[in-house]
């Protein structure tokens, strides 16, 4: 080399360092920042009957909570200031053994709000260590021998607890502030454990419905199969939960899997669903939790949706 030359780098090393740079900043932002960015979208749609009075929903998922998650359990207790008329959760609470103690904590301030919930397979069985990359290799699969939950003592909490209503293949009718609302829900789809069969029986028992009455759709899992379902049975409106939203999305695309057959533009969101003839509101919550061990979000914020339905023109 000539005397006073400098050796420079090659052009795909700093690309190389360039580029693990980026890495290690998503890395610190996903895993240390974002995940606690916890955030109430707001969204408003037509969706109820004509001459029905606004439906103000809290919609809660993916909650997927640990005993020791304060912060998250702190930010769900205090979404009783929103004051909803009605609290939809879809599902996934449970993210450890002990998981029961952190959801009393976070939900107990809820209590007395007329709510519904699902399950999601996360209320049933404990999750376990796997490879997180396998999550964009496409829907993850059943486990062998799952360690299970204590799901009765759960259901016992929201049902006798906080007054909640289990919709789990079933169909409930409440009166919400004087206003009669239909309600109906499957069981996780993404665990084959959805019963759409069952539900015009289930519908049918409770009886004549007034032209005015909100009919409400309640799914885990947001499969195609359910969602057709639920619009072939009327919904006005459909919530599901279960995707995270993608929980590790790219910027300015959005989802890059969403761990069901829902196409990934509705990952996440308010959107509508189209079956046969009849378009109804989608509502799919990113959820506000993740697996204990695959602690990251990465352009996708922790949620609760404040989802305000009003009278269709």
């Amino acid at each position: 080399m000539p005397v006073g030359a400098r050796r420079t780098a090659h052009p795909a090393l700093i690309a190389l360092g360039a580029m693990g740079a980026v890495g290690a900043a998503a890395a610190v932002w996903g895993i240390g920042i974002e995940r606690y960015l916890f955030t109430v979208r707001e969204a408003t749609t037509p969706a109820l009957p004509s001459g029905s009075a606004p439906l103000r929903i809290l919609h809660i998922s993916d909650a997927h909570m640990a005993p020791w998650q304060h912060r998250k359990q702190d930010w769900l207790a205090s979404l009783a200031e929103l004051k909803p008329d009605l609290i939809v959760n879809t599902g996934d609470n449970l993210g450890h053994e002990n998981g029961l103690d952190g959801i009393r904590r976070a939900f107990a301030p809820l209590a007395g709000i007329p709510g519904v919930f699902v399950h999601g397979s996360n209320d049933v069985a404990a999750p376990s260590p796997r490879n997180p990359f396998r999550y964009f290799l496409g829907p993850s699969k059943k486990r062998h021998e799952p360690a299970l939950l204590d799901t009765d003592a759960m259901d016992r909490y929201l049902t006798d607890e906080l007054g909640w209503t289990g919709l789990n293949n079933a169909a409930a009718r409440l009166i919400i502030g004087g206003t009669e609302v239909d309600l109906f829900g499957v069981n996780d789809a993404h665990r084959d454990w959805d019963r759409l069969a069952e539900l015009p029986d289930a519908i049918a028992a409770l009886g004549p419905r007034t032209a005015t009455t909100p009919v409400l759709g309640v799914t885990h899992a947001p499969y195609q199969r359910v969602l057709n379902g639920f619009t072939d049975l009327g919904a006005d409106a459909i919530l599901g939960g279960h995707t995270h939203g993608g929980q590790v999305c790219l910027p300015g695309f959005g989802a890059l899997v969403a761990n069901c057959d829902i196409p990934l533009k509705q990952a996440k969101g308010l959107s509508t669903w189209s079956h046969d003839g009849r378009t109804v509101p989608l509502n799919v919550s990113a959820g506000c939790g993740h697996s204990i061990y695959a602690p990251v979000r990465f352009a996708c914020r922790p949620e609760a949706t404040l989802l305000t339905l009003t009278a269709r023109n």
